[in-house]
């Protein structure tokens, strides 16, 4: 019991070194965030403690597998697209972009048989009954969207994180928001990914995920869903890679010295000094192909402020 008690504490005040990060995929791509013109803003520190929190010096990254074009991919896509309700012959828009009309409806769905990635738009000026009734109710317009998109098996199954909707209604020809249901004509629906190591999902524009739907209180297939985007890239879990990350402290002055992606200037204008209320770690899903699913740090301001800056260290980006 003395010589138990003893190593444990010593390990206590001697704790062992932690593991190195394993580094497994060499150098990492930059990090894909839009181009974006920033505005001169100050920014001070103005968190619960008034402190930046401590993180782990180390984070997991992932690999993300890529889609390549082969013989078979425009098959695929016209499957898929016929199992969506789309199931016209293709017309070809570009290389890899092919556009397909509802079997039923007005509905358009543009394709991509090399990313999988697809919108779809309908034409209200032709027939305006979808926006004409009010909309479901939040949780069965969800289902409607998960529906959808089981029917053809792209419901990843990471797809399971935060449900998001927004009340819409028309104005001068654009959607704007509504107040509350009763006021909407439309509901729109974002779908996340699961969070990864408890750490939640960034996109480029908070609140708003690469994979969204409105649906309208029509239950009928082709005019229930009228809009609405699919950008979805799969992470493998299985093959994963440790990297240092930086501190907080090293990522604040980042932020602070402008080397930053602003995801969101909310009503910030040139000049203002902005309070962060809100400094943590999200994985970032910028909705289009990238090698390595990375961790950035996410700071939260007044005005609803949000940036992002890369949280790996910056030696282990390749130039």
């Amino acid at each position: 019991m003395m010589i138990n008690g003893g190593i444990a504490l010593y390990k206590k005040v001697f704790p062992p070194a932690p593991e190195p990060a394993t580094v497994a995929f060499g150098k990492l791509s930059k990090l894909p965030f839009p181009e974006k013109t920033k505005k001169d803003l100050k920014f001070t520190l103005e968190t619960a403690n008034g402190e930046i929190p401590t993180f782990s010096l180390k984070a997991n990254v992932y690999f993300m597998p890529n889609k390549s074009a082969n013989l078979l991919s425009l098959d695929y896509t016209k499957d898929t697209a016929k199992k969506l309700g789309f199931v016209s012959d293709p017309q070809q828009v570009s290389d890899s972009i092919y556009k397909f009309n509802h079997r039923s409806s007005l509905a358009i769905l543009e394709a991509d048989i090399i990313t999988g990635a697809f919108s779809i738009s309908y034409d209200l000026n032709a027939d305006s009954s979808p926006i004409s009734v009010r909309p479901l109710q939040p949780e069965i317009s969800t289902t409607s969207v998960k529906s959808f998109l089981g029917s053809s098996n792209l419901l990843a199954e990471d797809l399971t994180g935060e449900v998001k909707h927004q009340f819409l209604k028309t104005q001068a020809g654009s959607f704007i928001l509504a107040v509350s249901l009763s006021d909407a004509s439309i509901t729109r629906v974002d779908i996340f990914r699961k969070s990864y190591n408890e750490l939640p999902i960034a996109t480029n524009e908070p609140n708003k995920s690469n994979v969204w739907f409105m649906v309208s209180g029509i239950r009928e297939k082709g005019r229930d869903i009228i809009a609405g985007e699919y950008h979805y890239f799969p992470v493998d879990e299985t093959k994963l890679a440790t990297y240092p990350i930086k501190t907080g402290d090293e990522a604040w002055q980042e932020f602070i010295s402008g080397s930053y992606y602003p995801a969101s200037f909310g009503t910030t204008n040139d000049g203002d000094s902005i309070k962060i209320r809100k400094i943590y770690l999200a994985y970032y899903d910028p909705g289009v192909y990238m090698e390595f699913f990375q961790p950035v740090y996410v700071f939260e301001g007044d005005q609803n402020l949000v940036g992002y800056v890369p949280a790996v260290t910056l030696e282990h980006y390749a130039e």
